[in-house]
């Protein structure tokens, strides 16, 4: 899991800092302040060593199928303020757990533009406990290769380029000897924490009356849902110990939430075609009869208990399209399945009623600071500025910004004032 992020010069940012990432989370605030650009930085990574061209150096998009998110150009990534040298620079730190060779270390990337034009790296630093390996560019594309605090490379060459961001290439892993092995492991742990991340945007698809299914189980839900449907169909249709595992846990929250009592997969005849079908109160409905809260709320319901245990979950705005309580239910659920099923959420959102609960969580003991995290971003000119919110043991924040969730006090004096003036008013 991704334990924390350090971006530069990168979009809005300057500097991030190191921005530690818990077991839950939480991203808030104002519109196109920066909170979107800490999420899509792993994105950008991810769909870098996912690109089926090893020789990529930042796959910054533009294929609407395969591709998460569209970057445009180096200079669209870059923050404008940036001096020389103009580069821009994703940094994270992760751990990993069960029987990897490498249980942790620290990804480090720089990056520049060429001279045609594309990204190129400058240099990489791959470390796993005391350990350090460094590709920097030189002159003609070509890198030198560095090993540890040693100060001459241990060889340079065009053939040394790295592929993917995260990898050294073959000729320096056979170069480096006994260290090989090692740089391996660690490029193919990183890319697997990479490729663990699950991405849950906040545009997800409508529902339809009824789905095919090919009876298999899909990757990945997908980042606008569409893969939610296969696996609710794959869990509750395919044999074996996790069966109904999902759907069962889907149902249970939509029954706390109070928007459904279950759910059921019901096949259409003896076709291959499916109906989800949504029960509450005695009355059975089609998906696409309800109300569109319980399409949207959905995917996120699924990819806590689809993705594999130990993966990092990003939500952007899960709570769209809930009424109050179903939003404050969503804090418990990240609560309970990041202890349950090993998982990290990073979610960002503007729902208050959702900060609300994790303040109570915090206050009940159902969560502790040291397992949750809450960021405040906001804009100072140009620059995006990371804030963390300082919670205390009862979930009281000691530097909340004035007037983010409004002035609920103030709402509420105005509400009496004008009350009493009226009343006032009247009996005159």
């Amino acid at each position: 899991m991704i334990t924390q992020l350090r971006l530069t010069s990168f979009k809005a940012w300057k500097d991030t800092g190191n921005v530690t990432l818990k077991p839950v989370t939480m991203l808030l605030g104002t519109n196109s302040s920066g909170k979107s650009t800490l999420i899509q930085s792993l994105l950008l990574l991810k769909q870098t060593v996912q690109s089926p061209d090893r020789t990529v150096h930042l796959n910054l998009g533009g294929d609407e199928i395969n591709d998460l998110f569209n970057f445009g150009g180096f200079e669209d990534v870059l923050n404008q303020s940036a001096e020389t040298p103009r580069q821009f620079s994703i940094a994270f730190t992760f751990q990993r757990n069960g029987d990897d060779r490498i249980p942790g270390g620290r990804f480090d990337c720089n990056y520049g533009q060429t001279s045609s034009g594309s990204v190129a790296i400058q240099t990489l630093t791959l470390q796993t406990g005391d350990r350090q390996f460094k590709a920097v560019r030189r002159e003609k594309g070509a890198f030198s290769i560095f090993v540890d605090d040693e100060t001459q490379p241990r060889f340079k060459g065009r053939n040394y380029v790295p592929e993917r961001s995260v990898a050294f290439s073959a000729d320096a892993i056979a170069g480096l000897d006994k260290d090989g092995p090692i740089v391996e492991d660690l490029s193919l742990a990183i890319r697997r924490e990479l490729e663990s991340i699950s991405y849950l945007g906040p545009l997800r698809r409508k529902p339809e009356r009824d789905y095919p299914w090919n009876k298999t189980k899909p990757g990945d839900v997908g980042s606008d849902g569409r893969g939610a449907i296969d696996a609710l169909l794959a869990s509750a249709l395919l044999k074996g110990e996790d069966q109904s595992y999902v759907v069962n846990g889907v149902s249970l929250w939509l029954a706390r939430m109070k928007v459904a009592d279950r759910l059921e997969v019901r096949q259409q005849g003896r076709s291959n075609r499916y109906e989800l079908i949504v029960h509450r109160d005695g009355i059975a409905c089609n998906l696409r009869d309800v109300g569109i809260g319980i399409s949207q709320v959905l995917p996120v319901l699924v990819v806590s208990y689809f993705a594999p245990s130990g993966s990092t979950i990003i939500l952007e705005e899960p709570e769209i399209h809930l009424h109050p309580l179903a939003q404050s239910v969503l804090a418990e659920l990240f609560v309970t399945i990041s202890r349950e099923r090993n998982v990290r959420f990073i979610v960002e959102t503007h729902s208050e009623h959702l900060f609300r609960r994790m303040q109570t969580l915090l206050a009940k003991q159902e969560i502790s600071t040291a397992d949750s995290a809450m960021y405040f971003v906001e804009r100072d000119g140009q620059a995006a500025q990371l804030r963390e919110l300082n919670l205390d043991e009862f979930g009281r924040v000691s530097n909340w910004p004035i007037g983010f969730f409004g002035d609920a006090l103030g709402e509420t004096r105005e509400q009496a004032r004008l009350m009493f003036e009226r009343q006032k008013g009247g009996a005159a």
